[in-house]
């Protein structure tokens, strides 16, 4: 192992209570961290997809979350940590459902979802950001 050479440790200690579909500890050192910013319902014209349905903006904030880190050579395997913003937290049980398409479901990323009033325009229901760690890009075009 190289100094660039990430290491991911997925920690659910026992002092503290066991989360669902989240960890509540990730300890990353070594390679590159990579940020992705708050994605929302819009597809690659800038077209919102999805209006009024939930589910549909969801599943479309991760697969913009998905080709932001295919754009710099990651997967979702890389994502550490994922920030979600809901305007009704009783939509929780379809984000769940949906976000477990995307991430790893035996090691998800440390997680947090905060019910807003509102969203930068009222049309979105869901926002969603994620932090990756992965090799150097020196080490990914090997």
């Amino acid at each position: 192992m190289t100094e660039s050479t990430p290491v991911v440790r997925f920690v659910n200690p026992g002092t503290l209570p066991t989360p669902p579909g989240y960890t509540q500890v990730v300890d990353a050192s070594g390679g590159r961290t990579v940020y992705i910013a708050g994605q929302v319902a819009l597809d690659e014209r800038g077209q919102l997809v999805g209006a009024g349905d939930f589910a549909a903006q969801v599943r479309q904030a991760f697969e913009n979350v998905r080709r932001a880190l295919e754009a710099v050579g990651m997967t979702f395997e890389h994502v550490v940590k994922i920030g979600m913003f809901v305007t009704d937290i009783a939509h929780i049980p379809a984000l769940r459902e949906v976000r477990d398409e995307f991430v790893n479901t035996a090691q998800p990323p440390a997680s947090t979802a905060v019910q807003v009033a509102a969203l930068f325009r009222p049309e979105f229901l869901f926002e969603v950001d994620a932090i990756a760690v992965g090799p150097t890009q020196a080490e990914s075009e090997k």
